[in-house]
């Protein structure tokens, strides 16, 4: 049995999550700011679908990406070069979200972007505490992904991709902005092919927890940016004061 979430009680220890199915830590509760903001403080997020209950994890192992040592594929930074897309910061959070929901639908795959996660993560989103990245072609949202801030620490949520390599270029404005802002670590929840091509590297949960601790308390300076990023080789990141 895993350890019911009640509505007034904290979490249990991150480091109790059942060994089957790997990170399941416990269940129930609700998707208030409040309960989000302490779930990511300590490691944990919610993952279900619309017949599920809410279920909150503490993954064994996590993928990470360090910003400052990402460095785009050749071929990447030649269409990060090209400037096909525009890519904006913050201007478009709902948006964003919920085309990582239906591009998900659009290939009948499941998704745990319900309309309460929509809800519950663009409340956070109007606190200042989650973001996303949105990639514009003709003035039309064809990517981009979206995260929630702890501290020093960005949580990546999804990411998307309706015409080839947006998301790969959100993800790079993304550490590129991190860079810039002493964003240091980015975690990308668990591991998969797709994201340890991308650069993510596998961290146990133990050291996870520990550089989450050091800083989830200091300030987040993604909070309050907001904009349309200059080019991916410019030494500013907006066209105008966020």
């Amino acid at each position: 049995m895993t350890s019911p979430v009640g509505s007034n009680s904290s979490f249990p220890d991150p480091c109790s999550a059942l060994e089957d199915p790997p990170g399941l830590l416990a269940m129930g509760g609700d998707l208030s700011v409040s309960r989000l903001i302490d779930a990511y403080r300590h490691g944990i997020f919610p993952w279900f679908e619309d017949h599920q209950p809410i279920m909150w994890w503490s993954p064994p192992e996590r993928a990470v990406i360090w910003p400052q040592q990402f460095k785009p594929s050749r071929s990447l930074l030649k269409t990060l070069r090209r400037g096909h897309f525009q890519v904006e910061l913050n201007t478009a959070f709902d948006a964003v979200m919920k085309l990582c929901r239906e591009h998900r639908l659009t290939q009948h795959q499941g998704t745990w972007i319900t309309d309460a996660m929509c809800d519950a993560y663009l409340g956070l989103h109007n606190q200042g505490l989650a973001h996303a990245i949105g990639c514009y072609r003709d003035g039309r949202l064809v990517g981009g992904l979206y995260g929630v801030s702890v501290g020093q620490l960005f949580c990546g949520e999804s990411m998307v991709s309706v015409e080839r390599d947006a998301s790969k270029v959100a993800l790079a404005f993304l550490m590129k902005a991190c860079t810039r802002l002493s964003i240091d670590l980015v975690d990308c929840q668990m591991p998969n092919p797709h994201l340890m091509s991308l650069g993510a590297e596998p961290m146990d949960r133990d050291q996870f927890l520990s550089y989450l601790i050091a800083r989830r308390d200091k300030a987040d300076h993604l909070q309050g940016q907001k904009g349309v990023f200059l080019s991916y080789d410019s030494d500013s990141l907006f066209t105008s004061p966020s």
